[in-house]
């Protein structure tokens, strides 16, 4: 059976929404591609690392953290100050900088091969979720990443989005 490739981000999901998402996609296996697994916020305290897991086991979902897939400090730092020139919070960021898409490919991308992905994640993998915070895909390297083992894997990633009625609070 092929494996399906699905994103989404914490922004904007509220707890429930945010699971329901996931149940609905149907995902066996959660990635975490955050360089750090918290977010601030405590309507967005079930995405923190302890809780979140704890939350998809529950649920039946492997957990798995690629900190060699999120950006380096460096990286987001030149991310941050694109954003700064565009006078746009992180939070408002629609796309991402040029520059920060062709460093993120050449620095997390070039070498990585979906057979090596899917194997550390195991044979069983049927839906992988790819997570990070940003709510827009277009604005987080989870897409770039998704775009990538997409085209390997031959599948189209499908990106989760928060119910319209989602509050940017989490609720």
């Amino acid at each position: 059976m092929p494996v399906a490739l699905v994103t989404l981000g914490v922004y904007g999901f509220g707890e429930a929404a945010f699971f329901t998402a996931l149940h609905e996609a149907r995902v066996d296996t959660f990635c975490d591609v955050r360089a750090r697994r918290g977010v601030r916020g405590r309507g967005y305290a079930f995405a923190n690392h302890r809780r979140l897991v704890a939350r998809l086991t529950d649920a039946g979902i492997r957990y798995c953290h690629f900190r060699d897939l999120a950006p380096s400090r460096e990286l987001r730092a030149e991310q941050r100050a694109a954003d700064r020139f565009q006078r746009r919070a992180k939070r408002n960021r629609d796309r991402l900088d040029p520059e920060f898409i062709a460093r993120y490919q050449s620095e997390c991308l070039a070498h990585l091969a979906a057979g090596e992905f899917l194997a550390r994640l195991g044979a069983e993998v049927r839906v992988v979720a790819l997570c990070c915070v940003e709510r827009d895909p277009a604005a987080c390297h989870r897409s770039l990443l998704a775009v990538w083992l997409g085209r390997q894997l031959g599948c189209e990633p499908r990106h989760l989005q928060p119910p319209a009625h989602a509050s940017e609070s989490g609720s």
